[in-house]
């Protein structure tokens, strides 16, 4: 089993930055897909960014490209999710998820079968 813990959620105010980490232990082998995806009340969970680290290709949605950026360290197992300029539409519980498998690494959250318990960002104007 994989388990994967998030921290650095907050509140922050609209222009602001957040960094979220996600740090994986357990029978990490192997766990080339990693992603943060965020769920708002009310709303479908949404792949923010995806990093296939079997190659280095990484999705944004659309909504975060060039304030995002997801990063892995693989010294630490921890995948990072740098925001930047952040929006109230950001605002959300984001969780960071993995699977094993490099195929089907997509933004796609039944494609992701170990998830950590999430890290709430609020963002104010």
């Amino acid at each position: 089993e994989v388990q994967l813990v998030e921290s650095g959620g907050g509140s922050v105010q609209a222009g602001g930055s957040l960094r979220l980490s996600c740090a994986a232990s357990g029978y990490t082998y192997g766990t080339v897909c990693m992603g943060w995806f965020r769920q708002d009340t009310g709303k479908e969970r949404e792949g923010v960014a995806v990093l296939n680290r079997d190659g280095g290709i990484t999705y944004y949605a659309d909504s975060v490209k060039g304030r995002f950026t997801i990063s892995h360290d693989s010294a630490k197992n921890t995948l990072y999710l740098q925001m930047n300029s952040l929006k109230l539409e950001d605002t959300a519980m984001y969780y960071c998820a993995a699977r094993r498998s490099p195929y089907g690494c997509s933004p796609a959250p039944l494609n992701f079968p170990y998830w950590g318990q999430g890290t709430q960002v609020t963002v104010s104007s």
